[in-house]
């Protein structure tokens, strides 16, 4: 089974490693070109640090079919970004989206508070006609040394939908090189999700960092929502994520690894 009916769950060893909220719009051109000074204001209390950099923007490919295509270089997108003063909390804004994320997840319920504002104050100051996409990922990161699960397998830990090579009895888990999984699945009549599920070692891109040797199993979850939602029912479709994202978790994951995840 993929989704679980189980009554959500708190975990005081949740395995949450980033969860990041981004609701995508059309294009608004005067993000791009003029400082944010008023957003900012809405929300300097909460976010006062400060920061912008330019992305490189995709190239765009004109002429496919005729005999002169050309790629033309897009002008830079510029990222506004806005931390909270701890550094736990990152805002972006960009001319074709707006989102949160974190790397210290304390539970939707404060998750949602935390983007209440930013996303109130930035319908009023911009005026968006609606959402084209409504997206909610969550990164869970399982280590099994955490856990006090140095004994088990990747096998008793998830569920058979993420780990069927592994439950192979003629072939060591250890002997995997690579044993990952990748789904895309309608949740509902607007709703999907994309999961990468499987074991692997996390990489600490930072010069002269010392390297995890452990393997870890990585669950990433990205739901999304499609078409135009309109602004009133982002807060909505963000709830019904969160829900779907609950159902996929606690499918995904077995007893054992639920008891060791401690649940309050």
């Amino acid at each position: 089974m993929l989704f679980s009916d189980r009554s959500r769950s708190h975990y005081r060893n949740a395995p949450v490693h980033e969860v990041i909220c981004q609701l995508r719009f059309p294009t608004i051109l005067t993000i791009n070109s003029v400082e944010p000074a008023d957003f900012q204001d809405a929300i300097r209390e909460d976010f006062p640090q400060y920061a912008r950099r330019q992305d490189i923007a995709a190239p765009k490919v004109t002429g496919l079919g005729g005999p002169n295509p050309k790629v033309e270089q897009q002008p830079p997108i510029t990222n506004y970004n806005f931390l909270s003063a701890d550094g736990v909390w990152k805002l972006n804004l960009t001319e074709n989206f707006i989102a949160l994320s974190t790397l210290r997840y304390p539970g939707w319920e404060e998750f949602a508070r935390q983007l209440d504002k930013p996303l109130a104050s930035f319908i009023r100051i911009y005026h968006p006609s609606f959402f084209q996409r409504v997206g909610l990922r969550y990164v869970n990161i399982v280590s099994r040394s955490r856990l006090g699960l140095e004994d088990a397998d990747w096998a008793d830990l998830f569920a058979p939908a993420y780990t069927g090579a592994l439950r192979e009895e003629d072939v060591r888990e250890d002997a995997f090189t690579l044993c990952s999984c990748d789904l895309q699945v309608k949740l509902d009549s607007s709703c999907q999700a994309k999961i990468h599920a499987g074991p692997g070692r996390i990489k600490n891109n930072a010069p002269g960092a010392t390297q995890d040797p452990e393997v870890k199993f990585i669950f990433d979850m990205d739901l999304s929502m499609g078409g135009n939602v309109p602004c009133t029912l982002a807060a909505g479709a963000l709830e019904t994520l969160h829900a779907h994202s609950t159902r996929l978790f606690e499918g995904a994951i077995t007893d054992q690894l639920r008891t060791a995840m401690d649940p309050e």
